[in-house]
């Protein structure tokens, strides 16, 4: 199995691109990124120079993922969503002279395995995506996100949990702090502002 890449993407030479990954037209992969296997990249989405991407990742189209973002594993990247990378973002210093590479200090977004971000999100860096975390579309992402958690708005906050379907999970009659799946039937404990998988 190889990649697939259209005519019209610009993929770098030094960039890594696992098997079954395909890259649609007018997408920008830069200098070094690695992306893992069965990955999909949309149409006109960026990758910044050194970002990893694990396995079976989805960048919807127009997704901006700027250096030194790291996305585990079945990580989805809705449309138009950007992750940011300078805490402190200027065009030029305070003498007026126009910015370059080392004079500021990239910071990273971090996604962990299966979370979702939604639709023209922002994610401000630096900021940690727990897993299985769904942000929801619109939201701006301002500080980390636990495991499960639904957070919407501007700046985000926590409205409720999700289990790995991506369903909101509901409160288990008679147990509290019992979180269970409405889909898979699997159940959650919450302890401390936490949730966490019963095995």
């Amino acid at each position: 199995m190889s990649s697939r890449i259209q005519p019209t993407a610009q993929v770098d030479e030094t960039a890594v691109i696992g098997d079954g990954t395909t890259v649609w037209d007018l997408a920008q992969i830069r200098e070094d990124a690695r992306l893992g296997s069965g990955c999909i990249v949309g149409r006109g989405a960026y990758v910044g120079p050194g970002v990893r991407i694990g396995d079976n990742v989805k960048l919807q189209n127009h997704a901006l993922v700027y250096e030194p973002a790291v996305l585990a594993d079945g990580v989805f990247v809705g449309p138009a969503a950007v992750f940011t990378n300078d805490h402190f973002p200027r065009s030029v210093d305070p003498e007026g002279r126009l910015k370059r590479g080392g004079d500021w200090e990239a910071v990273a977004v971090v996604v962990a395995e299966g979370a979702s971000i939604g639709a023209r999100s922002v994610c401000v860096a630096p900021v940690h995506i727990g897993r299985w975390a769904l942000v929801a579309a619109g939201a701006v992402v301002t500080r980390d996100v636990p495991d499960f958690a639904l957070v919407a708005g501007v700046p985000a906050r926590r409205i409720g949990w999700v289990g790995r379907a991506g369903v909101r999970l509901a409160v288990r009659d008679g147990e509290s702090g019992v979180w269970e799946c409405p889909e898979t039937g699997e159940l959650y404990d919450e302890k401390d502002g936490e949730l966490v998988e019963r095995s």
